[in-house]
């Protein structure tokens, strides 16, 4: 087993471990460990929300949950040797959920969950159709994932960071930031709004030291969007066997990752999506130095995926258009064919005795593959949602019998607060 070059106490919260990780971005925040090219080594991962989520039946945690203190990052990690214009190789040895015997009880440790979040504390990708908070707990045995709160289906978990990506330099997190505001100023009652600005309060910053924090405070961008440097893709095929490739922007590289997923459906569009969860992942790294140049990688990262997935052989796919549900036509909308191609999965699988609360939950969760199918023929983007047949203890394909209900057990809780 590689060596843990960050540890995490698993009764101890984030900002109280013996090294300390971060929640923004910025290029001040000093390496809290450091590797050489070829090395592999294991890092520990907190939960997102770093414990604030319970397993319980109810979703009032997920209707208040802090959004200015994720993510809970590890790292960052410097890299001897990478420079700017670099690409940095990283593979992913292993991943997995926190072992059971360790003490405390977090998510990963047996159990993940999906939330919805309500509209006022961050939306979702269906916000107007699921304004309020719902949360499923998935209980995992071996690589199998269920739940109690959407019965009725199983499925091979495809577990993978959500979040991993290297450190900006102060140009690109100027950019990211002045962009950033610039969108927030076209709408900025907004709800939800459009971006998230720098955030002092709730910010972890690592090993910035005190006479600095609240410059950096101040400057740090939140971690919640995609960028250049990777980032929150959220990208379920990052598993195990995986090949990434990011680009540096600083000496070092200075490498951070977590949000650790047990599942997640393409997507992740209850916004609290997939299976969160703590674990460990272990990574090896190597340089390709000039690599930006060499391969034309500007910004963002290059992937291999690994070839550990489940195989899924017979599927269920719905279609979408960008036409609204009100019945007006836009023009080649690829993300609303994709809301009407979930929509479409969602009130089909009602039928079946699940609720729609329950359905799109699954969704989030489950391996589903998402496809932008089209994207020339005007007016209309035709985006499909893929169910595999085989997470079903039922028969969901349309036939001449008659149609199979399941039983929806204690349904999926909902928060109170609006």
């Amino acid at each position: 087993m590689p060596t843990t070059i960050f540890p995490l106490d698993s009764t101890t919260p984030f900002t109280e471990q013996q090294i300390l990780g971060h929640n923004r971005w910025h290029p001040d925040i000093p390496p809290a460990a450091s590797v050489r090219p070829g090395d592999a080594f294991r890092v520990d991962c907190r939960e997102w929300f770093d414990g604030y989520i319970r397993n319980d039946d109810s979703a009032e945690d997920i209707a208040t949950a802090p959004l200015n203190t994720v993510h809970c990052l590890s790292g960052p990690f410097r890299v001897d040797g990478a420079k700017p214009g670099d690409l940095l190789i990283v593979d992913i040895l292993d991943v997995g959920p926190i072992p059971q015997e360790d003490s405390g009880p977090l998510a990963g440790q047996g159990w993940g969950y999906t939330g919805i979040f309500a509209r006022r504390n961050g939306g979702s990708f269906l916000t107007e159709q699921f304004p309020d908070a719902y949360k499923a707990v998935w209980d995992f045995r071996g690589d199998t994932a269920t739940s109690r709160h959407v019965p009725g289906v199983s499925f091979t978990g495809m577990i993978h960071p959500g979040l991993m990506g290297t450190a900006p330099s102060p140009e690109l997190l100027s950019r990211w930031n002045a962009r950033e505001r610039a969108l927030i100023e076209t709408d900025p009652n907004r709800v939800p709004p459009l971006a998230l600005p720098p955030e002092p309060d709730g910010a972890v910053l690592g090993g910035v030291p005190v006479t600095d924090l609240e410059r950096v405070a101040g400057e740090a961008a939140r971690t919640a969007p995609p960028r250049e440097n990777g980032g929150n893709q959220d990208i379920k095929n990052l598993t195990k066997g995986t090949r990434i490739f990011y680009p540096v922007f600083v000496d070092g590289a200075n490498l951070s990752l977590g949000d650790l997923h047990f599942s997640q459906g393409d997507g992740e569009i209850t916004f609290c999506g997939g299976i969160e969860m703590g674990g460990f992942i272990d990574l090896h790294v190597d340089v390709i130095p000039g690599g930006m140049e060499k391969y034309n990688v500007a910004e963002n990262a290059i992937f291999m995926p690994g070839n550990t997935a489940p195989q899924h052989s017979r599927w269920l796919s719905f279609s979408g258009t960008s036409v609204t549900l009100d019945g007006e036509q836009r023009y080649l909308d690829s993300h609303l064919a994709y809301q009407r191609a979930c929509l479409h999965a969602i009130e089909y699988l009602t039928t079946f005795g699940w609720s729609a609360e329950q359905a799109y939950l699954l969704l989030g969760a489950a391996p589903i593959e998402g496809r932008f199918s089209g994207v020339v023929d005007i007016p209309n983007a035709c985006a499909t949602v893929y169910l595999p047949l085989d997470i079903f203890d039922i028969d969901i394909r349309p036939g001449a019998g008659e149609v199979p209900r399941i039983d929806p057990g204690i349904g999926a809780p909902r928060a109170s607060v609006g």
